[in-house]
C-alpha cells in the first residue's frame, strides 16, 4: 500500500504548479493533504477512483485537511472530538478493518512562539486520541506536524533552538509520542540521512541552498514495523512550500 501526504500551502495554488501531475504520478492508494486553504465549493476536484474527504476551517483561507482514497473506509471522523481543538479543520480519521489513518496539520506556535501554551494543549490531547485510537487498531499518522524532532532534522539547528518548530518543548512533546508506542517511519530507515528535508522558507531563497526542515511526517503504531517496506521524502517535486513525503507499507 502506497501512502502520500503533502502539505499543499493552498490547494488552488498548488493545482496552478503541478499538483494533478504528481498525484497521477504517485497512483497512491490514500493521498492526504494538509493546509487546504479552503472552504466547501470552493474548488472542483475530480479525482477518478478515489473517495474525497474534507475538512475545513471555519476561519476562510486557513489550515484545512484532505483525504483521498481508493479504499472507501468502515468511518471517517473529523476532528479529535473537542471543541477547541476542531474548529480549524486540522485532522481527519479513516478507519479501516486492520487501522486507523490519521491526517493532521499541527498548530504552529508562530514568531516568539506566542502560541506555544496552545500548542502543548494540542500535543497532549491529540497524543491522547492517538493513544486511544491505537488500544482498538494500529494508526497510521501523516501530515505536517510543525516540529524538527532532533538537530539533524533542520539545517541551522543552532541559530533556531528556539523559534516555532525546534523549541524544546515541541521537541519534547515529539518524543514523548515515539516513546509512547509509535515509530517515526522516515528515520526507521534512514536513521543518519542528513540534509533531507521537507519544507523550505520561501524566503532567502532557502530551498535552492536546502536549508530546510524535516517538519512532514509518517509515524506509525509500533507494531506495524514489521509491515514497513520503505519511507520515502520527494524533494524534487515542487509547487509548495513543502514536498510530499510517502511511506510503503503492507496493508492487507
Amino acid at each position: 500500500m502506497k501512502l502520500i501526504s503533502w502539505n499543499v500551502n493552498g490547494l488552488r495554488a498548488c493545482m496552478q504548479k503541478g499538483f494533478m501531475d504528481f498525484f497521477n504520478e504517485a497512483d497512491a492508494d490514500i493521498f492526504c493533504i494538509q493546509e487546504s486553504k479552503l472552504q466547501e465549493g470552493q474548488i472542483e476536484l475530480t479525482l477518478p477512483g478515489y473517495e474525497q474527504y474534507w475538512n475545513y476551517a471555519e476561519k476562510k483561507g486557513y489550515s484545512g485537511t484532505a483525504v483521498f482514497t481508493k479504499t472507501k473506509p468502515l468511518s471517517v471522523s473529523l476532528g479529535i472530538g473537542i471543541e477547541e481543538h476542531d474548529k480549524e479543520g486540522r485532522v481527519i480519521t479513516l478507519e479501516y478493518d486492520g487501522f486507523y489513518m490519521v491526517t493532521c496539520y499541527t498548530p504552529n506556535s508562530q514568531n516568539e512562539l506566542a502560541r506555544l501554551p496552545y500548542r502543548m494543549k494540542w500535543e497532549e490531547d491529540f497524543l491522547a486520541y492517538l493513544k486511544r485510537l491505537d488500544e482498538q487498531k494500529p494508526v497510521i499518522l501523516c501530515g505536517d506536524l510543525n516540529v524538527a524532532h532532533k538537530e539533524i532534522d533542520l539545517k541551522n539547528p543552532k541559530t533556531n533552538r528556539k523559534n516555532a518548530g525546534f523549541s524544546d518543548e515541541e521537541r519534547a512533546k515529539m518524543t514523548a509520542l515515539l516513546g509512547s508506542g509509535f515509530t517515526d517511519t522516515f528515520r526507521y530507515f534512514y536513521p543518519d540521512a542528513e540534509q533531507i528535508y521537507s519544507w523550505w522558507s520561501y524566503r532567502f531563497k532557502a530551498r535552492e541552498k536546502n536549508a530546510g526542515w524535516r517538519i512532514d511526517y509518517f509515524i506509525t503504531s509500533e507494531r506495524l514495523n514489521p509491515r514497513l517496506i520503505d519511507a520515502k521524502i520527494h524533494t524534487e517535486v515542487f509547487g509548495s512550500d513543502h514536498c510530499p513525503v510517502e511511506l510503503t507499507i503492507d496493508l492487507p
